[in-house]
């Protein structure tokens, strides 16, 4: 079996003014790596085979700050793991974004299906590659809601900066265990 966290990167400034950052490469700001710090918490107490993260610097930080506590290297990255492209939207506001594209077809958007796609093909695999390990994958709240969209066939809650959500796969299909640390089998 499987196991894999799956942990949405700290905070960055377009976080912060609630820009849309898809695959704009930004930086984790000082609240991000604080966030960062603390996933550490939920990852402990387990033996980790593997660390990886989407290809942007905010993931590739987080997980080297959650990978310098555990004692783990991050080892891999997964291009499939990367926010969905917003294209023209990418650094506006929401506000400002449907004041433009009011249809909310933003010139260059990923849309939902490719991303769903892509999503659940990299974390099958991770679990192709990596079976019967415990696998730490730091990504984005767009691509890891997206996986969890598609495994679960409904719609997910918001994933938090820093939120650690885990799966299991058992060589057949995926099991979505907890959303930000929260039983799945909870009614959002």
């Amino acid at each position: 079996m499987t196991f894999l966290a799956l942990v949405r990167h700290g905070e960055t400034d377009w976080n912060l003014h609630g820009r849309l950052q898809g695959s704009s490469d930004i930086p984790l700001n000082a609240t991000g790596q604080a966030q960062a710090r603390e996933a550490v918490y939920e990852l402990e107490g387990r033996s980790w085979d593997l660390l990886a993260s989407s290809p942007l610097s905010r993931a590739a930080e987080t997980a080297d700050i959650i990978g310098s506590h555990l004692g783990i290297a991050r080892t891999a990255t997964y291009p499939d793991l990367a926010e969905r492209h917003f294209g023209e939207a990418e650094g506006f506001t929401d506000y400002d974004a449907y004041s433009r594209w009011p249809h909310g077809m933003y010139p260059g958007l990923e849309t939902r299906r490719d991303l769903m796609i892509r999503g659940v093909r990299a974390v099958d695999e991770i679990a192709s590659t990596h079976p019967d390990s415990s696998v730490i994958a730091v990504a984005h709240g767009g691509v890891i809601r997206a996986i969890f969209d598609a495994i679960r066939g409904v719609a997910s809650p918001r994933i938090l900066n820093c939120g650690v959500s885990t799966l299991t796969h058992d060589g057949t299909a995926w099991t979505v265990e907890t959303i930000n640390s929260v039983p799945a089998r909870r009614t959002w």
